[in-house]
């Protein structure tokens, strides 16, 4: 920290008028000591931070910062101003004023010592000492923990800013400084609203317990300082918090058995919280990181309100036609859940990538299905566009819809292969994982090459990271080393040594597809259908569907992989379809949630969302499941031996006019769908009825045929 500021990089008469002057009044010292190399772009960069979200925090602080290529090393500016000035706090203007300067690339180090430095500005006698220290070079010191005053006269609050604050976990129990004795919580904002081991409080003789994730923009200072609010807060309440602070620097991610014991979570964050599902099914509040930063204890008197009405949170929606949801791509911890073997983490770095993949197989194969549609077949011998195009005429449309797909089709082995890298090593491994899956596009080596070249550029990234640096290159290491360095390695490993067999079996593979044909291609029809069908969305889904997008997410796909796409998302049409239509015929077999269920499993299904089926087979997963599965099974089959094609990836019976065959594929989804509602129906109906289901027909009346006194039924 000694060197991140200096008595020249304080300016204790600071006597700009606007956030902008002051941003600029202190940007200039720092090009005096060569820390910043171009003033304007410098600023243009704080400019653009400060657009995403206000900088002023309650207490009078004001902390401009952002990462910037123009920063050559991690740097601090304070200044302190009679007057005040606006940086959008609520409770009025900042008279201290912390300018951040962080590298694109800035080091773990450097940045675990900006966030301490935001953590101590939530300390009241740290920002006291501030105010009166009537020397620059004693508030530098002070700023950098160093007491300036004499050893024998200690100052409060002068905890050093560059102390043990690498864990980026944190814990506050109840029985800390902040806690009166006999477990008695002190009053005002900290309190939570609530009293110990009352109202949302823990299990008796503990008290309650929450952990919270707290994350901003550049996650260099709100990050830090909400964690440290929420921990101050705690304290007051008698609360137990645990943080995790997935900041600039990284984030170790919060035991699972902490998140099981907790009673409640609190989400302040203005960017996307990784893993969010390991929070769902506890109350949860979700909130900006402001709010945590000015107003901790009200978050926390919400958490153990709801907490004693019983609201909890489910886990989000994975996406559809067997792809990941995008919030479940974020990056993997690279240590993987607690007692997760190789394999769960192998399966979650490929589906990371497939996730990201899947909007471009679904834009760019809607696109060229519908070149096709309006342009007949022969489009794709269309010159371009940009030679080429009358506004009047159909087929000049039809060409830019297919080439637009077809540019859309390009990026899917290289975002394949860069975000399974991401799920590995987090941003370092997007470079050399883009790199990677053009390659194996430019050597013929297909989706087995993306996959490869993924998993490769994970593997190296993190041994680089492994890899023991001098202090000098660490600010270097994100934006220079590490992607000069694995980018190398990966490409002399996909150019020279793994790129030719690799490049050999897809075309092994793509020749296999092409000669499928008459009871092979029914057999593996309805092996796609069982697997589309088998966990509705989850892993094995998954594979069956990525299987499928491989073979036409290329310009030209063959006809046997045009079937292998029309089976798959027929198969994944029938379950959802079969649980609506069961709910229709025989309501009675349902609850009333269920049958609610049934009418959006409709449109639903009918838009190939599989994941429409999963209320029921979550329910009664022994009858639901498999009898999808025999459905899902007759469906691709069937699909298969009508020799029915799609182009399209996705859409459901909205892409019907695009495939071929399309009376037959119907033809077949209604076969599925008809055979799994039989089957549920022959099922359920071997049970005594559901809890909270009705005698009601079809229309909703009473169905005549109900037994009058029915018996209470037991668990199936």
């Amino acid at each position: 920290m000694s060197d991140m500021i200096s008595a020249d990089l304080v300016d204790l008469d600071l006597s700009a008028e606007t956030k902008e002057a002051a941003a600029r009044a202190l940007a200039e010292r720092m090009v005096a000591r060569g820390r910043v190399t171009d003033l304007e772009g410098f600023l243009a960069d704080v400019a653009a931070r400060e657009a995403q979200m206000p900088t002023g925090l309650d207490g009078g602080i004001g902390i401009p910062h952002c990462r910037s290529e123009h920063v050559t090393e991690p740097t601090l500016a304070f200044g302190r101003s009679a007057a005040g000035i606006d940086f959008g706090a609520a409770d009025g203007p900042a008279d201290l004023v912390f300018l951040i300067a962080a590298p694109a690339g800035a080091d773990d180090a450097h940045l675990t010592i900006l966030s301490a430095l935001a953590r101590q500005l939530m300390n009241a006698e740290f920002t006291a000492a501030l105010r009166s220290v009537g020397d620059a070079a004693d508030a530098a010191a002070l700023i950098r923990g160093e007491d300036p005053a004499p050893a024998d006269e200690p100052r409060a609050g002068a905890e050093p800013v560059g102390g043990s604050t690498g864990d980026t976990t944190s814990e506050t129990a109840a029985g800390g400084p902040g806690e009166k004795p006999g477990g008695e919580e002190s009053g005002g904002e900290g309190s939570g609203g609530g009293e110990s081991g009352g109202e949302g409080s823990g299990e008796s003789g503990r008290p309650f317990r929450i952990v919270a994730v707290t994350s901003c923009p550049t996650g260099i200072a709100h990050t830090y300082m909400a964690a440290e609010s929420l921990e101050n807060a705690g304290r007051e309440a008698g609360v137990e918090v645990v943080v995790e602070t997935q900041g600039s620097a990284g984030f170790t991610r919060l035991d699972p058995a902490v998140i099981a014991a907790a009673d409640g979570v609190i989400l302040a964050h203005d960017v996307a919280v990784r893993e969010k599902d390991r929070f769902a099914g506890k109350p949860t509040v979700d909130t900006g990181v402001k709010a945590a930063v000015n107003r901790p204890g009200e978050l926390i008197g919400e958490v153990r309100s709801k907490a004693a009405r019983g609201e909890v949170t489910a886990a989000d929606g994975a996406g559809s036609g067997g792809a990941a949801g995008a919030d479940g791509a974020t990056p993997v911890g690279r240590d993987g859940e607690s007692g997760e073997g190789y394999g769960t983490r192998l399966r979650t770095w490929l589906m990371s990538g497939v996730s990201y993949m899947v909007p471009f197989v679904a834009a760019g194969g809607l696109l060229i299905a519908l070149g096709f549609a309006i342009g007949g077949y022969e489009i794709n011998k269309a010159p371009s566009v940009m030679d080429h195009f009358v506004w009047t005429q159909a087929d000049s449309w039809a060409a830019l819809l297919y080439q637009i797909g077809g540019v859309s089709f390009a990026f899917l082995v290289p975002v394949l292969a860069g975000y399974i890298a991401y799920g590995m090593a987090d941003r370092p491994g997007l470079v050399p994982g883009f790199v990677g899956g053009s390659i194996a596009l430019t050597i013929d080596a297909g989706f087995l090459g993306g996959l490869a070249a993924g998993l490769i550029s994970g593997a190296v990234v993190l041994a680089i990271q492994r890899v023991r640096i001098p202090a000098a290159l660490r600010g270097i290491m994100p934006v220079v080393v590490i992607p000069l360095i694995s980018s190398a390695v990966v490409g002399f490993l996909m150019f020279v040594v793994i790129g030719k067999p690799i490049a050999s079996a897809q075309e092994a593979m793509t020749d296999w597809l092409n000669g499928l044909s008459g009871a092979n291609a029914v057999l593996l029809g309805a092996l796609l259908g069982l697997m589309m069908c088998f966990d509705l969305g989850g892993p094995v889904n998954k594979v069956a569907y990525t299987f499928a997008t491989a073979g036409i997410a290329v310009s030209d796909p063959s006809d046997s992989a045009m079937k292998i796409m029309a089976a798959v998302m027929a198969a994944g049409m029938v379950p959802p379809l079969a649980m609506a239509l069961a709910t229709t015929v025989r309501a009675r077999l349902f609850n009333a949630a269920e049958r609610e269920n049934g009418k959006a499993a409709w449109v639903l299904g009918a838009s190939f969302i599989s994941e429409g089926a999963i209320p029921f087979a979550a329910a009664d997963p022994l009858r639901v499941i498999p009898s999808s599965m025999v459905g899902g099974a007759i469906t691709g089959a069937l699909s298969m031996a009508f020799g029915a094609t799609l182009r399209a990836p996705h859409g459901g019976v909205f892409v019907v006019p695009l495939i071929g065959n399309p009376l037959l594929y119907l033809v077949a989804v209604a076969a599925g769908v008809c055979v799994t509602t039989a089957l549920v129906i022959v099922l359920k109906g071997l049970r005594r009825p559901v809890p909270g289901a009705t005698a009601q027909g079809p229309g909703g009346g009473t169905d005549p045929s109900a037994p009058s006194g029915a018996k209470q039924p037991v668990a199936a």
